[in-house]
Formats: structure tokens, sequence, C-alpha cells
């Protein structure tokens, strides 16, 4: 991955602790933050995964430290985040990523199913937060990015329980924003539409080319950079008049403003 023209050197000196950056758009988040200069503390539930994401962050000369934990163990998370900002310095940038998708309809939905999308997703935003706020508050400064979905915003046929977590993590977006401004602290949500992925590519190519002419004006399913580059932008000091607000890049499927 390379960094955008003109921004390499822009997170020069930032730590940044993305969650579930061992795959999928986390690891590119957490490869783009590198790329433009900061340290980066990798958090995932898979050790390997973990570990293979900052090797190739250290491979770039760019430091990088592991959590391995399950993100809805809030007291677990609280314990090794402290352990990592001993050695690496406070947190200056946090990136609430960490999810899981079941593609469940409504009624197959169980109590346990419900249970574990609303504490990795709702609980495990809420506690890691919670756990790198008094390192910002001391500083007086810091960045929180929330990674919803378009889900959260205009829902989908399927996985209503992932809808309402999405949805639920723009409320704390809202409400934070409001509560951490006086200590100079911004909270921003990003919810991506359809994008590539491994998982969107699981589903088969037919039901990309469906979705891109029916519902995606552009025409097309966005790539991990282009959602990279979104949540970069609210980690820099480009967009420090930017607080509270929700960045959905999706190819125009939702047109709600920002």
């Amino acid at each position: 991955m390379t960094p955008m023209p003109g921004r390499a050197g822009q997170l020069d000196g930032a730590v940044a602790l993305v969650t579930g950056s061992g795959g999928g758009l986390g690891r590119s988040y957490a490869l783009m933050f590198a790329a433009r200069g900061a340290a980066i503390v990798v958090h995932d539930i898979d050790a390997r995964t973990a570990e293979d994401t900052a090797a190739t962050i250290r491979a770039t000369g760019q430091r990088a430290w592991v959590i391995v934990n399950d993100i809805a163990d809030g007291a677990d998370f609280r314990r090794r985040a402290g352990d990592v900002e001993r050695e690496a310095g406070a947190i200056d940038i946090l990136v609430n990523n960490a999810g899981i998708d079941e593609g469940k309809l409504f009624e197959e939905i169980t109590e346990r199913d419900f249970d574990r999308m609303f504490a990795v997703h709702v609980k495990g935003t809420f506690f890691a937060t919670q756990a790198i706020v008094p390192g910002m508050k001391a500083r007086r400064r810091g960045s929180i990015i929330n990674i919803s979905s378009i889900n959260g915003m205009i829902a989908d046929s399927t996985d209503s329980h992932y809808n309402g977590a999405k949805a639920a993590i723009l409320g704390l977006t809202k409400a934070w924003a409001r509560e951490l401004a006086p200590w100079g602290i911004r909270v921003n949500a990003v919810a991506p539409g359809h994008i590539v992925t491994a998982a969107t590519i699981a589903r088969g190519p037919e039901r990309m080319r469906r979705i891109s002419s029916e519902r995606i004006p552009l025409g097309r399913y966005g790539e991990p950079d282009e959602v990279a580059y979104t949540v970069a932008f609210l980690a820099s000091a480009e967009s420090a008049f930017i607080t509270g607000q929700v960045l959905s890049p999706n190819g125009g499927e939702a047109i709600v403003g920002i």
C-alpha cells in the first residue's frame, strides 16, 4: 500500500490503535496510518493475523505492537492496552473497528446471537474507548473514529441485530463528540457501504454485479483504500474542526449528507 500523494508524514509521531486490524478493512486502516507516519497498535482476537499485520508494518520501518483480545472483554482490553501504552506512549488515535456479521433473518437470530453482536460492536466500542480516553483527556487532544456501516443508517433486509448495533455506534459517536469536546477530543464515525473484501467476494460475483447495478449510483463496490483514506482524514489535523459527524464512503447508495 502507498499513501495518497502528498500525505506521507501526515501522522508522524502519532500512536494509533486500530481494533480488529489483523485483517479486512481494519488492516487497511492500520497500513494506511503506518504509511503516513504513525506507530500502530494492532488489535485482534486472532494472534496470527495480528502478528502478520504488525510484521508488515515493522517491515516498512514503523513501530508496531500487538494486543490479542476478545473486544467484548472490556476489563482484559483495558489491562492489555495499559501495558502497551506504557511502552508505546499514549494513544493519539483510536479506531473502533472490531466487528462481526452473520447474515441471519430476524426470526433466526437467537438470544445468544443478539448478545454477541451487541457485545462485540457496542460494548466493545464503549469500553475500548473508556480505556483510552483518560490519556487523551490528560493531553487534551485525540481523535476517535468509530466504524459503523451504511446498514446503521438505511438498514438491510437481513441481520437486524447487526443493523441495530451499527446504529447504536452512531448514537455513541454523537454523544461522545459533545461530552469530550472540552478536552479537544474529536469523535466521528465512518459508515462504509459495499466494499470489496474477502467476505463480499465469497458471496459471489453475480451478487456483486447485481448490487453494483441496482443500488450503487457509481456502479461498483468501493476499494478498501477508499475507506482507509476517509479514516485517515478523520485521524489527521486536516479534519480538526470536524466532530460528531458520519462520513459514508458508499458510492451514492445512501445520500445522507455529513
